[in-house]
């Protein structure tokens, strides 16, 4: 059985999966008697996976073997096209909004962006408000594992400044090497992967409850952390019972999307003797760091001018609320500490949007949940950027290749200063789009940073004013989904299903 099922097409195998993760809001709304919710999640888990039975009936044992590019195409798929089912129990059960805000709330959840459109507190029912964080935590549990099945051998996904392959080229395939069957990979990847991530969740929901939290709120929590998308039952963290210690087993975890060497070395290219050694990480222990000193800097600047200096208890509540936020935010999860608040108070900056949006984009980990442009890229441009200041200081010295950039490929700096160009790129057409569709310029560049790095909390934390989004025009919310899968697929993995060379092999 499991033989004939490695052979379908790896969207429709997504396809069924989706059905059957229906099933779980549907058992919780039967223990909960939300009969409309229970009947909802359980007809649409029926429908789906009829037609996946009927679909794998027709095609198996036909059709050739998949290529790795094929896996590529599946995932874009599966993030632009497989929302569409997973909407269809939300917006069944919910019966009082769109199909397409259900679309937007999906491939929001899907790609552990997290941004919603229904924050009214108890508009949302707990069953699904459970498949809100449990689209999210698969969305998540998606990338890690193809992070090694797809991104590592075809040189994407930040892989490209580390191989010798360029990006969108299959590296053991350039090389001449018998290389896995791509669907080995994938097998490979869900036998290693599943049971660490599950395992997580589960010590994170554990921990969580132990100190007081709400069993839903707890797990939603816990698998929001893991995947990286910042969906809460209870509006945020503000709202938790678990209080500092909850904050603090957060923290703990969400070190986990700085590097994949924190739970993971299955992929070479980011193989490291320990994570205290692996650049990604140190660099993401330094900004975690540096921006809460600054914020701190800037109160004592102000302190000595205003004669205006606080407690000790004022101290520690705002150096925690900085320093997790700046984590939460530079992982991309975007939870806001209860102490965010008085981090803002004493630092004097009433919206430091610029801040946090800043850290969305420098993102966290290759091959992690998070989104952004990566660690990884921005440490390369950092060598880069030294090399060159230490030739303009001294023109006649020879730069060798120091012991940090062994594992970085001759045209990494290259290769990452395109990808960020593209990025910058993407960004300033995704807002002139949305300020095409009536929003103003200040809502639109948030809108789109929260979307291109996955963040999706930015568009009520990083603007004056919480941004609604519900309330948008179709027209922007589409524009907002095609940024959302372009931020998690990321430009390169896009071009690269364009280039002909990939699809010839």
């Amino acid at each position: 059985m499991f033989a004939r099922l490695s052979r379908l097409p790896l969207f429709l195998l997504f396809f069924g999966l989706a059905g059957m993760a229906m099933l779980v809001p549907a058992v919780y709304a039967g223990v909960l008697h939300e009969s409309h919710e229970g009947r909802a999640f359980l007809y649409s888990a029926i429908l789906v996976l009829f037609f996946f039975g009927l679909i794998a009936l027709a095609i198996s044992d036909t059709g050739r073997a998949p290529r790795t590019v094929d896996f590529l195409i599946s995932l874009f798929l599966a993030f632009a096209v497989l929302p569409l089912v997973l909407a269809l129990p939300f917006w069944w059960g919910l019966a009082t909004t769109t199909y397409l805000n259900a679309y937007v709330e999906m491939l929001s959840s899907f790609t552990t962006t997290g941004a919603t459109l229904f924050d009214t507190p108890g508009r949302l029912s707990p069953p699904l408000q459970l498949w809100r964080g449990l689209v999210g935590w698969l969305g998540g549990l998606l990338m890690w594992i193809a992070a090694a099945a797809v991104f590592a051998p075809l040189s994407l996904g930040g892989f490209e400044v580390t191989t010798r392959a360029d990006p969108g080229i299959d590296e053991s395939t350039q090389a001449h090497v018998g290389a896995a069957h791509p669907m080995k990979r994938w097998q490979r990847g869900c036998v290693a992967l599943v049971p660490i991530y599950t395992g997580l969740t589960a010590m994170v929901w554990i921990m969580l409850m132990v100190l007081g939290e709400e069993g839903l709120t707890g797990l939603m929590h816990a698998m929001s952390v893991m995947a990286t998308s910042g969906i809460s039952p209870v509006g945020g963290l503000e709202n938790a019972k678990a209080g500092a210690g909850g904050e603090v087993v957060l923290f703990l975890f969400m070190l986990f999307a700085l590097s994949r060497t924190t739970f993971s070395a299955d992929t070479g290219a980011v193989r490291r003797e320990s994570v205290l050694k692996d650049h990604e990480f140190r660099l993401g222990l330094v900004i975690v760091v540096a921006v809460p000193t600054f914020l701190f800097l800037r109160h004592w600047v102000g302190a000595y001018e205003i004669d205006d200096l606080q407690d000790a208890t004022s101290f520690v509540r705002a150096a925690w609320g900085s320093v997790f936020t700046v984590l939460s935010f530079l992982s991309t999860t975007g939870f806001a500490s209860a102490e965010w608040q008085a981090a803002q108070n004493w630092s004097g900056l009433n919206t430091p949007g610029l801040i946090l949006m800043g850290l969305a984009i420098v993102g966290g980990g290759v091959a992690t949940t998070a989104g952004g442009v990566k660690l990884l890229r921005v440490y390369v441009l950092y060598l880069q950027g030294l090399g060159e200041i230490q030739r303009l200081v001294h023109p006649s010295m020879v730069v060798g290749q120091s012991k940090a950039s062994r594992r970085i490929r001759q045209k990494g700096a290259q290769i990452a200063w395109v990808f960020f160009m593209l990025f910058a790129l993407s960004l300033a057409f995704v807002t002139i789009a949305l300020a095409g569709f009536g929003a103003s310029f200040e809502d639109a560049l948030v809108m789109a940073i929260a979307s291109l790095t996955n963040t999706g909390p930015l568009v009520e934390v990083a603007a004056e004013t919480p941004i609604d989004l519900v309330s948008q025009s179709s027209g922007l919310k589409l524009v907002l989904c095609a940024a959302m899968v372009l931020g998690r697929l990321e430009t390169l993995a896009i071009i690269a299903l364009m280039s002909t060379d990939l699809w010839n092999r």
